[in-house]
């Protein structure tokens, strides 16, 4: 059932979905927490959706906010609210309420979410894209006892993760980090199954401007207190990780994006799934939990700038192109020898 209000309040916003609960015959409510979703009109759909999704393994009240962008000065002064209602089928297992607030309404929506948050039932505020930098600052983000955030979605996601480093507080996290909790796990196991020597330096392999990659080489760096080099690959997202022990090295690698191989000394390779996950499955896991999140603040908080970024190789042909083009004019007999140490030292 879906229902269209224009120019309404939050009153009557509920009022409505207790008549709409009593339509369908199902008075009784039965989710457990509210999520605030803060988006824009170009990507309330597919956030919608992953939200829906998710709400099969967490009944829940979700509330969308759009803030309408006023395109003149007049319009802009006039506030007006217009809400439309989904129960039923078209909501998932829960209830749906998408907000579109106009003028100076924008200014003040926690005003307008507030009565609509489900009674005795945690909050989470979600934003897909354009997070504010202090999360817990912001007036949505306060309502929330976890706020969610994507830094892969920013437009320089490595710069985001310090901003969201320096402003962070107890129940922030991030799906750039929830990305690699199966590539955390595996490699705990790994580490759990055999008898090895310490390890005393690691490799993260991605690509570039990936967040995840740079998470998951600080929760290593942070974890393990070794180095951690990160370097470039062509993806798709996290590619590898090494550790290098003396008794060999131990290398988890997934080229494609799906399949993994994990292998250790002494031991046969084995294939393990590490499929990249949709939006819907990272939302659900970050439902799962309501309270902070002390190892993601501790990885967040180690610093992107204290990993060694090592850049991708480049073709030998290329090297010694690139030391011929870089050797002084004056000097055009060292050019060959200049190319030959680069091109061998590349």
């Amino acid at each position: 059932m879906k229902i269209d209000l224009t120019e309404t309040t939050s009153s009557k916003i509920n009022a409505a979905l207790v008549q709409a609960r009593r339509d369908i015959g199902t008075p009784a409510i039965g989710m457990v927490l509210t999520l605030v979703i803060v988006t824009d009109e170009e990507n309330a759909y597919d956030a919608l959706k992953s939200a829906n999704d998710a709400s099969h393994e967490h009944p829940s009240r979700i509330v969308v906010v759009v803030k309408r962008v006023s395109r003149s000065p007049r319009s802009r002064r006039e506030a007006r609210l217009d809400a439309e209602i989904r129960v039923g089928a078209d909501s998932g297992t829960g209830e749906t309420v998408v907000l579109r607030l106009h003028g100076e309404l924008v200014d003040h929506a926690q005003s307008v979410v507030l009565p609509l948050l489900l009674p005795d039932a945690p909050v989470v505020v979600w934003w897909p894209e354009g997070a504010p930098a202090d999360l817990a600052g912001d007036p949505l983000g306060a309502l929330g006892q976890r706020r969610i955030t994507d830094t892969y979605s920013s437009e320089h996601p490595i710069e985001a993760l310090a901003s969201r480093a320096e402003a962070y507080a107890p129940g922030d996290t991030d799906l750039s980090w929830t990305r690699i909790t199966p590539w955390r796990s595996m490699l705990a196991a790994a580490l759990d199954q055999v008898t090895l020597s310490p390890v005393v330096s690691a490799t993260v392999e991605g690509e570039d401007e990936n967040p995840s990659c740079e998470l998951l080489a600080m929760w290593l760096a942070d974890r393990l207190g070794v180095p951690v080099n990160r370097t470039l690959s062509g993806g798709p997202g996290l590619t590898a990780v090494r550790m290098e022990t003396k008794d060999g090295v131990i290398v988890l690698d997934r080229a494609d994006g799906s399949l993994a191989t994990l292998c250790m000394p002494g031991q046969p390779d084995r294939a393990v799934a590490l499929k990249r996950r949709e939006t819907a499955e990272l939302l659900a896991e970050e439902l799962r939990r309501l309270d902070p999140d002390n190892t993601y603040e501790a990885s967040l908080k180690f610093g992107v700038s204290r990993l060694s970024t090592t850049a991708p190789a480049v073709p030998v042909a290329e090297a010694a192109e690139a030391a011929e083009a870089e050797a002084p004019a004056e000097k055009p007999a060292a050019k060959p020898a200049r190319a030959s140490k680069r091109a061998s030292a590349k």
